[in-house]
């Protein structure tokens, strides 16, 4: 997927690259300048660029395009409220705790198993550091922490007489590492710029990570202000695609998937005593098994869960700004307002001008 994906958008930059040789540019870097700013793009003009990074950035500048400093970490704080769908699930017991048996996974029809409104509430913080390889082109690594918090709706034996319903909530820590390619451009006085991010996220609660691919499209205008022609604010509108991988496998005590357990232990095991005789062999076998990890064991036994999970809706709208101090310190907020998933990104980008190059060497 990876690969595909990486052979995609590279098509694009070359698609864009012959499509628009002459406006291709830097994310929020500016050639229309009033002639308040004539002095400010002429020192740009005359600019000996001495830096590796990017390359062609010399000619940029000698177009009069003021393009970032190259190099930066970006601190982003992200919050995220989405819903999820669960489908294909399948579950099972573990002998961990002790007891006599295993359980594998099976999967459960809806008659024994079902699920309603199920959302996720996610914060992550973490570090970007990126390089612009060329005045169009940024890379970047992602490293950060974050929590997760799901609410899963469960529909327990609903086709019954006394179906079975509670709402589980699973807390959990999250590492998040990956890699992203930023192309960016413009067109007259407006830039567009297309982003694409791969990560893996492991949840503690998780055999193995979970890979996500996020895809941002954004169209905006930087305004510079008239006495400090290093300093601007953009406004921008956008949408964002996510993709995450489907199938999850993991494990969980009893206890911590049922809430109040202890207040709740005598009346679930009534509930599922009255169950039996009306689910099937399988539905029966898991009836006891449950019973007796409830009541001799006292839900400490592993619980062990496989499923197919994705987000309710893939694509939601954005809306954003970023304040330039200077061209070392930009501040950024952006928010999604539009669809199923709402968002809120913060981030803080400190940016400096790199390596010197080889003056043998010409870039």
């Amino acid at each position: 997927m990876l690969m595909k994906i990486s052979k995609n958008i590279f098509v694009l930059i070359l698609f864009a690259a012959v499509l628009f040789p002459g406006t291709l540019k830097a994310q929020y870097s500016s050639k229309r300048v009033k002639s308040a700013y004539q002095a400010y793009t002429d020192s740009l003009k005359n600019l000996d660029y001495d830096r590796v990074f990017p390359f062609w950035g010399h000619k940029a500048y000698k177009k009069g395009f003021d393009i970032p400093y190259p190099l930066g970490f970006m601190a982003n704080y992200f919050w995220v409220n989405q819903g999820i769908l669960i489908d294909n699930f399948q579950l099972g017991f573990d002998n961990a705790a002790g007891g006599p048996f295993d359980f594998p996974l099976q999967e459960l029809s809806d008659s024994i198993l079902d699920f309603g409104n199920n959302s996720n509430k996610s914060w992550s913080l973490n570090i970007r550091p990126d390089i612009w390889l060329f005045p169009f082109i940024d890379v970047y690594g992602i490293f950060g922490y974050g929590r997760s918090d799901t609410k899963i709706e469960v529909n327990a034996f609903q086709y019954t007489d006394n179906p079975i319903r509670f709402t589980s909530i699973v807390d959990q820590a999250i590492y998040t590492y990956g890699v992203g390619l930023l192309l960016a451009g413009g067109v007259g006085p407006i830039w567009v710029s297309m982003d694409n991010n791969i990560t893996w996220n492991k949840p503690e609660l998780l055999e193995d990570a979970t890979r996500a691919w996020v895809m941002g499209l954004r169209m905006g205008k930087l305004f510079k202000f008239r006495n400090k022609p290093q300093s601007n604010i953009s406004f921008w509108i956008g949408t964002m695609f996510l993709n995450m991988q489907s199938r999850t496998v993991g494990n969980i005590a009893l206890r911590d998937a049922i809430p109040d357990f202890d207040e709740s232990k005598q009346q679930l095991i009534n509930d599922l005593e009255e169950k039996k005789g009306e689910t099937g062999i399988i539905g029966d076998k898991l009836i006891d098994n449950l019973i007796t990890i409830i009541e001799d064991r006292n839900g400490e036994s592993l619980i062990t869960y496989a499923m197919d999970k994705q987000t309710k809706q893939h694509w939601n709208g954005l809306v954003g700004m970023q304040y330039q101090l200077n061209k070392t310190w930009q501040l950024r907020a952006e928010g999604g307002v539009v669809g199923d998933r709402k968002s809120f990104l913060l981030s803080l980008n400190y940016r400096f001008l790199g390596f010197k190059k080889n003056k043998r060497t010409p870039n």
